[in-house]
């Protein structure tokens, strides 16, 4: 049975191959054995990374007294001294700030101490019936309206306007998600059923906006409970962005999702005027804008903090090529707690913390004995993730190491469960961007699945329509955007994924201990052959 499901698995995927890069499923012939052979450096070191390992760090990175690892918040602290302490008990160089283990990383922690609205004299909710961002939205100690201008889509394209003669300076408009549509769903902007990038992103819309003067846009989210259950983790914690306290003026204008029933208490008796108009706007792809007249109220005060974070950095100088640099990268924070809620984080990102500290105690072991890497190797253990990749984001603007001499980053997120796809055959793994910007780094990861590990690799996410982005989710994206040559290796999503149940007692220690051997194989390779992997693809800088 689990032959035919991987079977059927394989034709679905290859239907799909061909994607600009590799989106199918690789597998291994398992008719060649596993080269064991301890006599190999690779082998011999690679057999060091064990279960029992993996699990006493996981044991305490993901307990209850580490409290979630919030960026900024103790339980971080917490974790970053502890992987502190365990580069310390091998004996690695001091790289960071200050002779230290660390890089310190500044954030503004940002968020609203008031966020009150009305309309027509009805108190709404925030994050109930509405929903704004502290980050990406000016304050407003004081918000009056007493009328808002429906505005359509908000789309100024040369094929579809609804700013077209209107002057909305220093006004609240109201606008849907998307792009008009005739009867048989043609976009009247592309022409064809393709949407165009006012679908894709609000951002455009916004950054428009904020170009004509626009005071505050609401834009009508009809599914806001979905919205908010997407966006959980910006939700759950204060948002956080690099920076020293000072602010910049945002290049978006200040806004709110609302509900469907905030809109029609704005709409109140003009229901039937903006019935008229989307039946309008349907048949002739036109514009009308709508005075409606409204009361609106609202406070938006919001507080900004610094506060510190830190990137942990274990550092394994290489001998004859030691000026160029392997980087190993994982994220160790994650969602912190909620009262007595922890959000342990186990897999996200423990899992790949702790196989990042196995493969450094390996390197660190070899180098001891005389027999390590030609090249030197960054174990890069990263705060700031769930924030938005701030902490990666932060060492590629500040590197440590010369960008231009990081040949490569070997980047772990979750590898600790299985997801729905995979559950009855963990010997697997997701395989992202190995081929994005080197087809050297591509066949060498397959090589060495073949000759040492077996797995089955999955390239489903590698696809670049693969609608979850999560090419550009991990931290390998900020390594992978100034044109370093990134591999991103991911078990998939599970129903315990950012909640308080991705626990230790749910991780498949063997399964962590396969990619740990496997990854260090890979690492292994990138640092001690004679050339160094090219960079074969030109650069894809999509956000």
């Amino acid at each position: 049975m689990k032959k035919i499901l991987i079977l059927a698995m394989y034709m679905a995927f290859s239907i799909m191959s061909n994607a600009q890069y590799v989106s199918s499923i690789s597998y291994p012939d398992i008719k060649k054995g596993i080269i064991q052979d301890t006599s190999l450096l690779s082998v011999k070191y690679a057999n060091t990374i064990t279960a029992e390992e993996l699990s006493t760090h996981l044991r305490i990175l993901a307990s209850d007294e580490f409290e979630g690892r919030e960026t900024g918040q103790r339980g971080n602290e917490l974790a970053a001294e502890y992987i502190a302490m365990q580069f310390r008990s091998l004996d690695l160089p001091t790289v960071g700030t200050s002779d230290s283990y660390f890089q310190d990383v500044y954030f503004n922690k940002t968020y609203w101490s008031k966020n009150e609205l009305k309309v027509n004299g009805n108190d709404y909710k925030h994050l109930w019936d509405y929903l704004s961002y502290a980050t990406v939205n000016s304050e407003f100690s004081k918000l009056e309206a007493e009328e808002v201008v429906f505005l359509g889509y908000g789309i100024d394209d040369p094929n579809y306007s609804d700013y077209k003669g209107k002057n909305v300076a220093g006004k609240v408009i109201m606008i849907n998600k998307g792009e008009p549509l005739n009867k048989d769903s043609v976009s009247y902007v592309t022409g064809t059923k393709e949407m165009s990038d006012w679908s894709k992103s609000v951002w455009n819309k916004l950054e428009l906006a904020e170009s004509k003067g626009v005071k505050m846009v609401l834009i009508i989210e009809d599914k806001l409970s979905d919205f908010l259950n997407n966006n959980r983790k910006f939700m759950v914690s204060p948002s956080l962005r690099l920076g020293d306290g000072k602010t910049e003026k945002s290049k978006f204008a200040s806004h709110l999702y609302i509900s469907t029933t905030i809109a029609k208490d704005i709409i109140g008796e003009k229901g039937n005027k903006v019935k008229r108009w989307r039946k309008k706007n349907r048949k002739r792809g036109k514009s009308k804008n709508l005075t409606l007249p409204v009361q609106i109220n609202g406070v938006f005060d919001k507080t900004i903090d610094v506060i510190d974070g830190y990137n942990v950095l274990g550092f394994i100088e290489g001998t004859d090529k030691k000026d160029e640099i392997v980087v190993v990268s994982a994220h160790y924070d994650h969602l912190g707690k909620r009262g007595n809620d922890v959000y342990n984080g186990a897999d996200d990102n423990g899992s790949g913390t702790c196989t990042v500290l196995e493969i450094a105690e390996a390197l660190s072991i070899a180098k001891n004995n005389g027999e390590g890497p030609r090249r030197s190797v960054l174990c890069l253990l990263v705060t700031g993730e769930e924030k938005g990749l701030l902490g990666s984001q932060y060492y590629s603007e500040n590197p440590v190491f010369p960008l231009d001499k990081t040949i490569a980053d070997v980047n772990i997120d979750m590898v600790g469960r299985t997801d729905k796809t995979y559950e009855d055959q963990p010997n697997y793994i997701y395989v992202i961007g190995s081929d994005r910007l080197s087809s050297d780094l591509h066949e060498m990861n397959e090589r060495i699945n073949q000759d040492y590990s077996q797995l089955i690799l999955d390239y489903k996410y590698n696809d670049v329509k693969d609608p979850n982005r999560y090419y550009f989710r991990s931290d390998h994206y900020n390594f992978a955007k100034n044109g370093i040559p990134s591999i991103f290796f991911f078990s998939g999503v599970h129903e315990d994924y950012h909640r308080i149940t991705d626990t230790v007692d749910k991780i498949m220690f063997p399964k962590m201990e396969k990619l740990g051997r496997h990854v260090f194989h890979l690492v292994w390779e990138l640092a001690n052959q004679e050339d160094k992997i090219r960079v074969t693809v030109e650069n894809e800088k999509k956000g």
